[in-house]
């Protein structure tokens, strides 16, 4: 059954610092409809997988997390487990309050990522991190108990975005429209509701059009219409397949009083219209 909004799993109230963090063993699926539905979660959320695997749904993309990996969850993607082949799984949730601002960053010009194979050093540190942390999360009694929480919960995060990176280059060694390119695409994710026109954006870095369009069209293959086009869009899947506000009223959330329009544009991105894709993709 659709629901008005697409569901947000908010951290629960008594876990008043904004942080939770958990490990447990599974196996078949899920025993929580909160997890088993798709949804947001209130947090940046993190997996790490030390036995078995996990099957999850990401964004309509179907995900096998496999043992020794980690996966990162931006707060914006929809998504939900499907089930767990005799998984032993970490994970944890921190709010955007909680970040510290240089890791939330970085995570942002990550997202989205798929799931991470580490090696078996990169593994074991961050099995270890990840058991400290919650050793510490239970000594409530600590006088700092939110302060080691947030510093030990963060240092999990910093080693996983340091494993992320590994796979990419350093920011030192980007080529100026790399650089570019990046930078659009974080500002696209922050502004896609309102800002629609690559003019725009070129305008927000401070770089002619022309220059905007050769630096993303070269690093990408693909000009900065096309992405602004699939970013909305996808906005315009989660809502049409995760909740029931009519299509008007997607159009709308996402910035466009020409319903008509907006139909157009999704049915020419998508290869089906908005009510189409709707149908084909009834839980």
């Amino acid at each position: 059954m659709k629901v008005k909004s697409i569901p947000v799993n908010t951290i629960p109230s008594e876990f008043k610092e904004g942080i939770i963090i958990g490990k447990g063993i599974f196996n078949g699926v899920p025993d929580s409809k909160e997890v088993e539905r798709s949804h947001r979660d209130g947090g940046y959320t993190f997996i790490l997988q030390e036995k078995g695997s996990t099957n999850i749904e990401i964004d309509f993309q179907k995900q096998e997390i496999k043992e020794s990996s980690v996966v990162f969850i931006h707060p914006d993607q929809v998504h939900r487990l499907i089930s767990f082949e005799e998984a032993t799984v970490t994970s944890w949730i921190i709010t955007i309050e909680n970040l510290r601002p240089e890791y939330l960053k970085l995570l942002e010009e990550l997202s989205p990522v798929n799931a991470l194979s580490l090696t078996e050093e990169a593994f074991s540190i961050l099995k270890e991190s990840a058991s400290l942390c919650l050793k510490l999360s239970e000594r409530k009694h600590e006088k700092l108990y939110g302060s080691i929480l947030k510093e030990s919960t963060n240092t999990l995060v910093a080693l996983i975005i340091s494993q992320y990176a590994v796979q990419s280059k350093s920011t030192d060694n980007y080529s100026r429209f790399e650089v570019v390119a990046k930078t659009f695409k974080a500002a696209l994710e922050l502004n896609f509701v309102k800002i629609k026109r690559p003019s725009s954006y070129a305008d927000k870095l401070n770089i002619s059009t022309p220059y905007l369009n050769e630096c993303v069209k070269t690093v990408t293959g693909y000009p900065p219409s096309y992405h602004i086009q699939q970013r909305v869009v996808l906005e315009a899947k989660r809502l049409l397949h995760h909740s029931d506000k009519s299509i008007k009223e997607i159009a709308s959330e996402l910035g466009y009083d020409d319903y008509s329009y907006f139909a157009r544009l999704f049915s020419k991105i998508a290869s089906m219209s908005p009510i189409a894709f709707r149908n084909k993709n009834l839980d």
